[in-house]
């Protein structure tokens, strides 16, 4: 009886569109409790005829976009014989200054031999990755030498150059940490960066302002959450001798920041390791910088050493960290021990003459001088400028001004380095995966300088440049 009276108490005191509205619902959950939740559709049946003709009329969307069969890079340019200081190029013979063979070591009697003699020994290739019986004694040899060339305690050897410093970066930097990258960054160094997940703040090419602004910025955001900045690792990554511009990265300023803002520096040597500083270890011994103020130096063994793969190299405990996380490393065949052999015996002609840089430094700067006249005595009416420092063995010649179309400006470089192989000298347009590339650079031709090639030989390279340019860039 008193539940009645305080139900009836309730009802009576509460207003009257609270009531009509529980109404409501209890009348829409009576209706969904009784009521089919879906109604079955007559299904229609194709006829076995209807089957055949929808079958017919479907077309895939297709795997690849449409490639003209005149693209540049579907036509090769096909080299019979060594590509060292002359070259056979679809039958002619060229002076070469389009190959990486800086210090003129693909082509060496003593390398040659070594490998040969380890390719009896060994035989061709390895058939397994350094873990899984694919580590030889070969292999031990060149990394201890790489080591002690470079003057750090430990090195590791890849047998894909493309591959090092694009399994090194992810094997430290994971989802999370922090990036500060180089905008003329090379596609291996992109590769990296994509593969770590972790966040990428770039910077403009060489700006140590730009980079020291990302630097303060993510200082002030640490201070916000001090505790996430205590897990956040920072690397910075740059080229030592940038492939894309043919210019030095300011080695001393970037120590100078890491210091100042707790960062990490990863270099890639790839260009100027055989090149630049007085034995050729690079853009360290350029600048006279420590080499212990790098945290990890990258370098492929497939220019100055004329083999193939790559290396890294600095602390123990850095080094010993890639190998068993470096997916290069760890997943990839080992390097074939008769180009393990011939890096080290090119290593050894490094070694001892070291005057051989020397050379190449004199030929780097007597090319250059001869390529700026180019640009220095044609730039009236001509569009071609040099890019690059005198100290890059590989500089560019872009388009004084561009058309406004890419493709028209890389037919009109292709028309310049046709010109030139019809009169015996090699050259190369810079080629770029363009959909891919996170900053697209100009196009550009390649001069490649080494020190096999003579003055004679450079003179006639800018001689045949200069009547390129005059007779197919001036209107």
């Amino acid at each position: 009886m008193f539940q009645k009276e305080v139900l009836f108490c309730f009802f009576s005191q509460a207003p009257a569109y609270h009531l009509i509205l529980e109404g409501i619902l209890i009348l829409w959950i009576i209706r969904l409790l009784f009521s089919k939740t879906y109604k079955l559709h007559e299904t229609y049946k194709l006829t076995e005829k209807e089957k055949e003709d929808l079958i017919e009329e479907w077309q895939p969307e297709a795997l690849v976009p449409p490639v003209s069969k005149d693209y540049p890079t579907l036509n090769y340019d096909v080299v019979t014989g060594p590509p060292s200081h002359k070259i056979t190029i679809n039958g002619k013979d060229c002076i070469n200054f389009a190959s990486f063979n800086f210090l003129g070591l693909l082509d060496n009697e003593r390398v040659k031999q070594k490998a040969l003699a380890s390719l009896k020994k060994y035989g061709v290739g390895t058939c397994g990755p350094r873990g899984f019986y694919g580590t030889f004694d070969v292999h031990l040899e060149l990394e201890s030498r790489l080591s002690k060339f470079m003057k750090t305690e430990e090195a590791i050897i890849y047998s894909y150059g493309f591959a090092t410093i694009a399994s090194a970066i992810p094997a430290y930097s994971k989802r999370g940490d922090i990036i500060f990258v180089d905008e003329a960054a090379c596609f291996a160094i992109q590769k990296g960066l994509q593969a770590s997940r972790s966040l990428i703040k770039y910077f403009k090419h060489n700006d140590m302002e730009d980079l020291e602004r990302l630097l303060k910025e993510q200082e002030l955001e640490d201070l916000k959450n001090p505790r996430k900045a205590r897990v956040t690792r920072k690397f910075i990554v740059v080229e030592g001798l940038y492939i894309n511009t043919a210019d030095i990265c300011p080695l001393p300023e970037l120590v100078k920041l890491k210091y100042k803002y707790k960062v990490r520096i990863f270099l890639e040597e790839s260009m100027s390791f055989g090149v630049l500083g007085d034995h050729g270890r690079g853009v360290t011994e350029h600048f006279g910088v420590n080499i212990d103020d790098i945290d990890l130096i990258s370098a492929n063994m497939e220019n100055a050493l004329a083999s193939i793969g790559g290396f890294c190299c600095g602390r123990s405990f850095v080094i010993d960290h890639q190998r068993l996380s470096g997916q290069g490393y760890c997943f990839s065949a080992s390097l074939p021990p008769m180009l393990a052999a011939a890096a080290i015996e090119a290593l050894n002609i490094m070694e001892e003459d070291p005057e051989e840089t020397h050379r190449l430094t004199f030929k780097l700067y007597f090319g250059f001088v001869f390529l700026y006249s180019v640009h220095n005595k044609l730039s009236f009416g001509i569009c071609l400028k040099l890019v690059g420092v005198p100290v890059a063995p590989a500089l560019h010649l872009e388009l004084e001004r561009s058309s406004g179309s890419r493709e028209s400006d890389m037919k009109q470089l292709r028309s310049v380095v046709d010109y030139c192989m019809e009169r015996h000298v090699a050259l190369t347009l810079a080629r770029y995966l363009e959909k891919e590339e996170r900053f697209l650079p100009p196009p550009s031709i390649r001069v490649v300088v080494t020190v096999e090639q003579t003055e004679e030989d450079i003179q006639k390279a800018v001689a045949c440049i200069r009547e390129a340019a005059s007779a197919l860039l001036i209107s």
